[in-house]
């Protein structure tokens, strides 16, 4: 059996197309009004478009590289017409985003059966969503059969650790829970130590993402790993950055600044369902190589999703 379904179900779509909708909406309006009355895409018309696609978030860098490919696009086809102008956009920005050779998801995986678990770190500055989408991603995890373990580190945010209690009650999993103002690399290890005695699947493990201070965030993140490394050498299997879609530019500002203080390996934006700045995401999966995993598209559990390059470009350039 594959890990990953090769298909989204009909409902995942339609919530990835419902969470994106501000973000269509305001893409395919302003391109409609761009094209009208036009009949050849002319230099004037593609600048119109690099606007459009700057004011929805996708950054100055990412706008010129589309642009600069749909150029070669409309001289090599000799597009003569606007028509087909909308699926050039859609197609070119799928294939700049495959370009960066990271993965299409479609599912979560299956149970894990390896010796060790698969344990990820999130950070995150207050206020993106990362205690929720901890919260949301155990239920999803435990949902298709995982035995899922919480470990809260986040011990110095006020209401962080009573936060991912609730959710760990919600979402029907484990907790290691020492309370406020304790050693975040001790809770980590004892949550790791637990997780192979008792042969967890996932740990996800909550810790402080403040950027206040790089210098103090990339000491104990070191820190946590080092201390979890005693419990085996292999773990953490991925450090996952949680960024808050509907910042835009700001969201991507975030993840480069995480990128330059320590090892981000994978990225989870969230709030893209109440934001019309959507096109961030694309920013960001063209200009980190950081692989996206998640996007929130909803404030239901199992409205974060999969992050799939070529569905979510589809959604965001749907025609209505």
């Amino acid at each position: 059996m594959s890990l990953f379904d090769k298909t989204f179900s009909k409902e995942t779509k339609a919530d990835l197309d419902k969470g994106l909708e501000k973000t269509n909406q305001s893409i395919f309006e302003k391109f409609s009004k761009a094209v009208m009355g036009k009949a050849m895409v002319s230099d004037e018309l593609l600048d119109e478009i690099e606007e459009i696609l700057i004011s929805s978030d996708v950054s100055l860098d990412t706008t010129v590289k589309i642009i600069k490919r749909l150029e070669n696009r409309v001289k090599e086809d000799k597009y003569l017409n606007v028509s087909e102008l909308y699926q050039l956009v859609k197609e070119e920005t799928i294939a700049l985003l495959t370009e960066n050779n990271t993965p299409d998801y479609y599912d979560l995986p299956l149970p894990y059966t390896g010796e060790l678990p698969y344990v990820m770190l999130v950070v995150g500055v207050n206020g993106v969503g990362k205690t929720t989408t901890i919260g949301k991603l155990a239920a999803q995890y435990h949902k298709r059969g995982n035995r899922v373990l919480l470990g809260a580190a986040d011990t110095f945010r006020a209401a962080a650790v009573d936060q991912l209690q609730i959710w760990c009650e919600r979402a029907g999993v484990d907790i290691v829970n020492k309370g406020m103002n304790v050693d975040p690399a001790s809770v980590s290890f004892e949550t790791v130590e637990k997780a192979i005695r008792d042969k967890y699947h996932v740990v996800l493990v909550d810790t402080a993402g403040r950027l206040h201070n790089k210098v103090n965030l990339m000491t104990e993140l070191g820190k946590i790993k080092r201390v979890m490394q005693k419990a085996n050498p292999a773990i953490p299997q991925d450090v996952m950055l949680v960024v808050d879609g509907s910042t835009g530019q700001n969201a991507l500002e975030q993840a480069k600044q995480f990128s330059e203080v320590t090892e981000i390996t994978c990225l989870a934006v969230t709030k893209l369902d109440g934001t019309a700045k959507g096109g961030v995401v694309i920013a960001i999966a063209d200009q980190l190589k950081v692989p996206i995993k998640f996007i929130g598209v909803g404030e239901k559990i199992d409205q974060l999703q999969i992050f799939n390059k070529k569905e979510f470009v589809d959604s965001l350039f749907k025609k209505n």
